[in-house]
């Protein structure tokens, strides 16, 4: 971390980490819908109410900054799984054949 804070590379870091983060939640929502309709957006709330929480004890900046991005990045999320289902429904999406 002394060789981050060295060259100054915190934004850096911080925008790649939220770029990666970013790019993860969109697969979860893709098979979340798939496999649980939009049932899981329960799941996206409780990880977003969980890292908000922590990111507000955590000391670390960097750990506190990524937990916020993945806090909102999960709520976020929400939005998107019942817009994922419209998606399905125009036939951009495979719809699960095993679920109602």
């Amino acid at each position: 971390m002394e060789f981050i804070e060295t060259y100054n590379l915190e934004g850096l870091l911080t925008g790649l980490c939220t770029f990666l983060i970013i790019g993860l939640f969109h697969p979860l929502v893709i098979k979340g819908e798939y496999f649980f309709g939009i049932k899981c957006w329960w799941g996206f709330l409780i990880l977003g109410v969980a890292c908000t929480i922590l990111s507000v004890y955590i000391q670390n900046n960097m750990a506190s900054i990524m937990l916020g991005v993945t806090a909102f990045s999960s709520f976020w999320s929400i939005l998107e799984v019942f817009e994922q289902r419209e998606r399905v429904k125009k036939g951009w999406f495979p719809k699960n054949p095993k679920r109602k």
